[in-house]
């Protein structure tokens, strides 16, 4: 059982990591290194010989392994990344790299994500330390760099640099499962993560004839690139259901005692309600146009526009999402993968799901879990290809009112402090028996 220490210890690692600016616009500018330091000396702390590695200077991963009590169990991969989102200091309430804690509530990027289960992790294994405690099968702690970006030094570089790392590891847990949904009607609901959709980040390129503003032309590269971001906006993704999003809809039927009928999913996701919001996203795959940029004078037609769309789809649908693309575009645009990392499934029969369950059953005898599957993506992907099979599970107990979801890389990010102690004393129940 987490004690006193490690619940007052698992505040104060949340709002010392998120004091440490680990920001990380992309191109390469962020600095993890202090806060990998910072989690090596806590496991140091916990007598676990924690390894420190960079593939670029600054941008620095941690990894340490706890030896458990039973050497033919395969090893579990316990992770999370270091690196947060920009965070723009006067749209903050409090500064974000503050740290603070105010009525209960530690505030800063990265307080869900995703410094707090960080910060749990490190208070789980101090615990055991001062214990004498062991879990049964060997964990491998990993904290990583560059989540928030391409993973190339983090996740992408450990997998492919150091796999000796994570030998034995057939499963792992990571960020987003475990959170407390509230439906509107009282009803607490913990989805489990276990499946991602895979990430397709494009960069479409149109060209045409340069020239001026004033003269007609029918090959402007603008205009071909508007209308083909025009019809990636407006198109309507077909219903593609995969094994996780059925149990998702079948458990979520049952709760609210209506037919689970998968023939008619959207007809069914509007009889849920707002719990519809842990599904909808993953019924079908997406593309949103996200950046433009084309031109330098408004009296230039130039020969070539650019823009890039957050493309996402579902284990299974590699080719069609292609196909798709290929349409949408046409034959006046080229487009090509800015960054790809594939979609994730996970089973939700497996023993590792049903002791997720079952820890948070425990201290939320109120709650009811169901899985689902993450719209966006984690480290889990790189991962994957070591053979690990990846879980969303970082506990908290959120009051009613309080938006885990829009937090992520929102405004105000904050997590409540009896979250946090939630989070231990579940984390520590799975990890023992795990």
């Amino acid at each position: 059982m987490a004690d006193r220490q490690s619940l007052d210890e698992v505040v104060r690692f949340t709002s010392d990591l998120i004091r440490i600016d680990t920001t990380n616009r992309g191109g390469g500018d962020c600095r993890e290194r202090p806060a990998a330091e910072y989690a090596a000396e806590q496991l140091a702390g916990a007598g676990l010989e924690p390894t420190l590695l960079e593939r670029t200077e600054g941008r620095t991963n941690v990894v340490a392994r706890i030896e458990g009590t039973d050497p033919s169990a395969d090893a579990l991969l316990v992770h999370g990344h270091l690196d947060v989102v920009p965070a723009e200091a006067a749209d903050w309430s409090v500064h974000p790299f503050s740290g603070e804690i105010r009525d209960g509530v530690v505030w800063g990027r990265g307080a869900v994500d995703m410094k707090n289960m960080d910060a749990m992790i490190l208070a789980v294994v101090r615990a055991w330390a001062r214990e004498g405690a062991r879990p049964r099968r060997d964990l491998v702690i990993a904290f990583t760099a560059d989540e928030e970006a391409s993973a190339e030094d983090g996740s992408g570089f450990l997998v492919d640099e150091h796999p000796g790392l994570f030998e034995g590891c057939t499963e792992g847990i990571s960020e987003s499962g475990a959170f407390t949904f509230h439906d509107g009607s009282g009803r607490e609901i913990y989805p489990l993560a276990a499946g991602e959709r895979g990430t397709g980040w494009l960069k479409l390129t149109a060209r045409g004839r340069a020239g001026h503003g004033s003269k007609v032309n029918r090959a402007n590269a603008v205009t071909r690139l508007a209308a083909a971001v025009a019809r990636i906006g407006d198109h309507a993704w077909p219903l593609r259901l995969t094994p996780t999003v059925g149990a998702a809809l079948t458990e979520l039927a049952a709760l609210y005692g209506i037919e689970a009928d998968l023939d008619d999913v959207d007809g069914l996701l509007a009889k849920l309600g707002p719990a519809a919001q842990l599904v909808e996203a993953t019924v079908r795959n997406s593309a949103n146009p996200t950046m433009l940029d084309a031109g330098y004078k408004v009296n230039v037609i130039p020969g070539e526009a650019v823009a890039y769309v957050d493309g996402r789809y579902l284990p299974g649908t590699d080719d069609e999402f292609r196909a798709t693309l290929d349409r949408l575009t046409g034959p006046d645009v080229d487009w090509e993968f800015h960054h790809r990392e594939v979609a994730l499934q996970a089973p939700v029969d497996s023993p590792t799901y049903a002791g997720m369950r079952a820890a948070v059953e425990e201290f939320a005898p109120e709650g009811h879990v169901v899985p689902y599957c993450m719209s966006g993506g984690t480290d889990a992907k790189q991962f994957s290809r070591l053979g690990v099979t990846g879980y969303g599970f970082s506990p908290l107990k959120l009051p009613e009112g309080f938006d885990y979801q829009a937090l992520f890389h929102g405004v105000d990010e904050r997590v409540p402090v009896e979250a946090l102690h939630f989070g231990v004393r579940v984390l520590d129940r799975f990890l023992r028996t795990a």
